[in-house]
């Protein structure tokens, strides 16, 4: 056993804080030699041994915010390539974040040829470009991936790839109820980001309006991520004249709307392979900025965006993005799913399919055991 062992991490946002926390606690319990330095978000940082810097709320989206804090993030990462060559961990874990952290890596490599280098949440370049495949595979020793497609897929280009599974798994069963769906419940789920929630919001509230006339008796809720947030969601339902009743703002309430409500309207990202594990029926929006949307449709190379249609290989729920988030178009999808109970079990099957080939629960101590095997700790 390697009598201290100093590993550098690094995750960018929210979610990766939670991974790699979860990855970080099951090695130091079976490796308790193993300390930590990096940066990340609250929960790694409480796993921290020395320097670490709390930085996940400084997560962007899209290009524009991302050219605004250019400068931030130009220095942190100069910042931490100094901290690299200071510290001389012995091995650099990288969670997520694959715009700031592939390049990191990159610059590791390079400065610190003999490096052992690791990277957690295999980033999703076969949907945007495949080529850079066999690039990552000459500055990564090892990636650690959470769909089973991905590791042939990267493997193919001579980068070592294990499958651990979704850590989704471990993090949604002490959530699931398995408690009646309310058959009037609308769930609204614009997202986590004010940017995010300040595009989608609007539109599913209108598209909620027109479903109402459609429907009679529907109850819609809004699952906000945070007080800001829901205060913006508020400030917005009184500035367009909606009766407050009209559609309820639910603090801290996507999982439980998402087992309660009978059909939802989701941002794509995570959220969407979210609510097919409680299996709510679905509809999947997407809006961001015109230069970002454009530029995105360049890169990006696969017909469907949300989650759970990539890893189908079809489209289970209908998509609404960008000029086609048509409030319209999506009130009769949402009609159509709400008037028809074998059009939601059929989606409810469908999802069930997608999330059991997405492995066993168990994803951040497998992921434990791979870094330690390939560190040889």
């Amino acid at each position: 056993m390697n009598p201290s062992f100093l590993l550098y991490a690094v995750a960018g946002e929210a979610s990766g804080d939670n991974r790699g926390s979860e990855l970080l606690r099951a090695l130091k319990q079976q490796h308790p030699q193993v300390r930590l330095l990096g940066a990340g978000g609250p929960k790694m940082q409480a796993l921290a041994d020395g320097p670490f810097l709390e930085w996940a709320g400084e997560a962007v989206v899209g290009l524009w915010d991302v050219l605004k804090k250019y400068g931030y993030f130009k220095a942190q990462f100069d910042r931490m390539l100094a901290e690299i060559g200071r510290e001389k961990p012995d091995a650099l874990l990288l969670i997520d974040y694959p715009g700031f952290n592939l390049r990191l890596a990159k610059a590791a490599r390079a400065r610190f040829p003999h490096l052992k280098i690791v990277y957690y949440i295999s980033p999703q370049v076969w949907a945007w470009d495949r080529g850079r495949i066999p690039k990552m595979a000459r500055f990564l020793d090892l990636m650690l991936c959470i769909f089973p497609f991905e590791k042939t897929l990267y493997e193919a280009s001579g980068l070592k790839t294990e499958f651990v599974g979704h850590p989704m798994l471990d993090t949604l069963a002490s959530l699931k109820t398995d408690s009646p769906r309310k058959q009037n419940l609308v769930g609204l789920f614009p997202g986590s980001r004010t940017r995010e929630v300040r595009k989608l919001f609007p539109v599913m509230l209108e598209a909620a309006r027109l479903l109402n006339s459609q429907v009679p008796n529907l109850q819609f809720e809004v699952a906000s991520a945070n007080p800001s947030v829901a205060a913006w969601m508020f400030d917005y339902l009184k500035e367009h004249r909606f009766d407050p009743s009209f559609c309820k703002v639910g603090r801290d309430r996507f999982y439980s709307l998402a087992q309660e409500a009978t059909v939802g309207m989701v941002c794509s990202g995570t959220a969407t392979l979210e609510s097919a594990y409680f299996g709510l029926p679905m509809v999947i929006l997407y809006k961001v900025a015109w230069p970002t949307w454009i530029i995105g449709k360049q890169l990006v190379k696969l017909p469907h965006i949300g989650m759970p249609n990539v890893l189908a290989g079809r489209e289970i729920a209908r998509e609404f993005l960008q000029s086609g988030a048509k409030p319209a178009k999506i009130a009769q999808e949402l009609a159509r799913l709400l008037k028809n109970p074998e059009a939601r079990a059929m989606q409810q099957r469908d999802f069930q399919k997608v999330i059991s080939d997405l492995g066993n629960p168990g994803a951040g101590s497998r992921a434990a055991a791979a870094v330690a095997k390939e560190l040889q700790l």
